[in-house]
This record gives structure tokens, sequence and C-alpha cells, in this order.
């Protein structure tokens, strides 16, 4: 069964703080949470409306975002992307004999989470596991989808499924080597006396220093999300046998005076070009699929720069359409119901697998304080 309309329980229930890496318990369908596009130029305004709720944002700022979304068409592929992902999905877990029906919920567009919930609640599941479509841990990656969970939960009430949420994976086996073939198939797009000399530059998603610092339980000293993103940087490049390669930035949505990670992938490749760099290879490490956060800012702004500056310019693919990143979803949730050993590739911690929402410690990835007038994040996960 998938439900794209609209998720797991039976046993003990936990207690909000407790992990739940220490037993096996049961659990009866799984969810895949997400961001959500818009899929219709009508969409356009509503949805970006949801995104920056209660932020203040001028309608012009608005107006200026809306246009990214209407020079393709007002459809953002991230619902169909996330549609191919449960569909392999299901190929996996039938393939695993894990009979577990997918449930799927964003939370700023349709099919919203509260009603995905609800959807849930009515056909009497228990408790789900989520799968959440962010490899990392910090407020965005991590803390804001658990406050996905906690919100559609309340809406629903009492009677609303236990939701576990899979831990973070951007060191699992799988993932690194998805994300290595992209890169592999990009260096090849390059003409021949570009791949050799072409440097290779991962890219995420950029959020203000404060939000960094606060990324992690603040006894593991912060700054968790650009120290995994580093990570898989290093670990992708070391697959690829690659010596050295540039972590950088993209898709800011602050105000000037907020300072956010550095530098921007557009700024970079001004750098890389200053140093006599040919050609770049470019990898969207911080993302799982090619929504238009990664369209807009690599294949258009990024591209177009690298074209004015006459340099070489490749884009590796994000994993998701990749067959193993059902694999690693299917490993994720065998973790929790069959106890298979995680398998990783690293040391730094990868958390965020928790109850109904609990955040893994107290003021875990806390959300720094936005101000008045602040632009809109347009994160597609």
């Amino acid at each position: 069964m998938i439900d794209t309309g609209g998720a797991v329980l039976g046993g003990r229930r936990r207690g909000d703080n407790e992990p739940v890496n220490d037993e096996l318990i049961d659990f009866d369908a799984v969810l895949l949470l997400s961001f959500g596009g818009p899929e219709g130029p009508e969409d356009v305004r509503p949805f970006l409306e949801n995104v920056t709720r209660g932020r203040g944002v001028p309608p012009e700022r608005l107006d200026e975002v809306a246009e990214h979304y209407l020079h393709f068409g007002g459809v953002s592929p991230i619902n169909e992307l996330n549609r191919d992902i449960i569909g392999r999905l299901r190929t996996e877990l039938d393939r695993l004999g894990l009979d577990l029906p997918i449930y799927f919920g964003n939370r700023n567009w349709h099919p919203m989470v509260e009603d995905t919930v609800e959807r849930m609640t009515t056909d009497g599941i228990r408790r789900a596991l989520v799968f959440a479509t962010s490899a990392y841990g910090g407020y965005s990656a991590c803390r804001q989808y658990d406050e996905d969970i906690r919100r559609a939960r309340a809406a629903v009430g009492d009677a609303a499924p236990e939701l576990v949420k899979l831990r973070q994976f951007f060191d699992h086996p799988l993932f690194v080597s998805a994300v290595a073939d992209g890169v592999r198939r990009a260096f090849v797009e390059l003409p021949g006396d570009q791949r050799e000399q072409a440097r290779l530059v991962f890219t995420a998603h950029s959020v203000p220093e404060a939000a960094d610092a606060a990324a992690g339980p603040a006894e593991e000293g912060g700054h968790l999300y650009s120290r995994q993103v580093f990570e898989a940087a290093r670990l992708v490049a070391a697959e690829l046998g690659v010596a050295e390669h540039d972590v950088v930035w993209q898709s800011r949505s602050g105000p000037p005076q907020v300072p956010w990670l550095e530098p921007d992938i557009v700024d970079h490749l001004d750098t890389l070009y200053s140093a006599n760099t040919q050609a770049v290879v470019v990898c969207p490490i911080g993302f799982v699929s090619d929504h238009l956060e990664v369209v807009w800012d690599l294949d258009a702004e990024a591209r177009e720069r690298a074209e004015e500056l006459g340099m070489g310019f490749a884009r590796a693919a994000a994993p998701g359409t990749d067959r193993r990143f059902a694999e690693l979803i299917g490993e994720l949730i065998r973790e929790m119901v069959e106890g298979v050993p995680a398998r990783r590739l690293s040391t730094l911690p990868a958390d965020g697998c928790m109850v109904n929402g609990a955040w893994c410690a107290t003021n875990c990835c806390a959300p720094a304080r936005r101000p008045v007038r602040s632009e809109p994040a347009t994160i597609d996960a």
C-alpha cells in the first residue's frame, strides 16, 4: 500500500525524551515527511505564505521569490520526486518482506502532514516510523521536522499514532556511494581537456551562523550541521580518490545584517576563477533531491556565472532517484524493526531518532530568534 494523499503504532508507549534504539518495538507503517512545494501557478503564493507565516516577510519579497517558481511553470519538482522515492521504497520493502504501508506528508503544501496523520489515525495506524528527507542535524534539517510531528499529532489529538523519526544518515555507506557515483557521472559531462583539472565543490543549504552554532546537543559542541556536511563531503571525496575539494553554501534567504554560513557558491566561483580554475563539478551534497533550489541556484544562477567566467561547469545529481537511496531507507527501517546494526562511516553524532517530536536533548538545535522582517527560507529538503 502507498498512500500519497494524506501512517505507526502498537505496544508500549515511551516517554517523550526516551531514545528508541534500546530494544525492538513493533511498527505498522512508514511516513515520508518532507518540505512540500507548489504543483501549479495558483499554488505558489499560498505555498510561500505557509513557508513564511509569522516572519513578517514583506509582500514584495514574496513576489520576488514567486518568480523563481513561476519561471518553472509554478511547479516545484519536490513532490513528484518524493513520490518517486516512495515508489522505489515500496519495491524495496516488498523485497525485504516488510509489509508496511507508506504515507506521505509535507510541512508547507499538500499533502499536509496534519491531514496525513489524521488519515493514518482513521486507518488504525498505531506506531509509525518517520523518514524525514534530510540527512543532517540542525534546526532546519532535523528539529523542524520534530516540530512538524508535534504539530500534526496535536492537531489529531490523543488518538494520533506514535511517530518515531529515523536517525540522520549523512555518513551511511549507501548515501556516500550514491552521491559519489553522481559526481563521477558529472565529471564525464565535462570535455576531456577540462576533466582532469576540474575542481570538486560540494554545496549545502546555508543557515544563520547562530543556528549552526546551536546545532546538536550543547555538550557535543554545537555546529553539528556544518560538521556533518563537511564530513559527508570528505567521505565522498575519499571514495572518489579526490585529494582536494571545497565545501560552500547556497540558497541564503536572510537579511544582510544576519551572518550566514559562507562562502556562497556563486561568490566561490569568482574566487576559483581568480585562482585560474578552468572547470568545476558541483555536488549538492546537502540535498536529497533535485528540487527547485538545486535547479535554480545551481543549474541557473551558478551555471550562468560559470559561463560568464568561461569556466566549465557540471552538476552532480542528488541521490534521491538512485536505487541505493531506497535501499538506505530500507536499512534505517530494519535498524528499528529487525535490530540490524547501523552502518556508519564516521564517528560524528548521528542523532534525531526520537519519539513524537521530542528533542534529542534540552535546547538541542534551538531555533535562532528571527528578525522581524526576514526573507523567506524556501528550503526544499
